[in-house]
């Protein structure tokens, strides 16, 4: 099955290594990068778009958001927590945003590179990064299956 892009946003799974999951239905796919959205949904800073991926048999939500011009996804969930990120759907910066904010308990994450950026439970901990590319004009998660630590 190609990764073209799905009719619907509330289809938006993707391709992890192994299996696509669309309305909770399973269908076989590539290893070729899958698409996650059109490059232009994603605004610095602004509201991200989420997904999700198939690791180790299981699904695990995943967002995407642009910040300083890049974009980046992870995993959502919160290294201390495993609670989701986003307080509403696709909202992960904090009001000034600078940083990536825990909905359950307000850690603060760098959205450069997932590390925590301020103490508190998530001392030392970090978002579990997803391998993404910007091209042809979408976002391309390229292999999630080595993401979980």
């Amino acid at each position: 099955m190609a990764s073209d892009p799905p009719e619907h946003a509330a289809e938006r799974f993707v391709c992890a290594g192994a299996e696509l999951r669309v309305r909770g239905r399973r269908a076989s796919c590539a290893r070729a990068p899958s698409f996650v959205c059109a490059g232009a949904e994603l605004r610095d800073a602004g509201p991200g778009v989420r997904f999700a991926v198939t690791l180790g048999g299981r699904g695990e939500p995943a967002f995407a958001i642009r910040f300083q011009g890049r974009v980046r996804a992870y995993l959502n969930r919160c290294a201390h927590a495993r609670a989701q990120l986003d307080w509403t759907e696709g909202r992960f910066f904090d009001g000034e945003a600078r940083h990536l904010v825990c909905s359950l308990h307000g850690a603060l994450y760098a959205p450069d590179t997932g590390q925590c950026a301020a103490g508190g439970p998530c001392a030392g901990g970090a978002l579990t990064p997803l391998a993404i590319e910007e091209r042809d004009g979408g976002v391309f998660l390229i292999d999630a299956r080595n993401a979980l630590p």
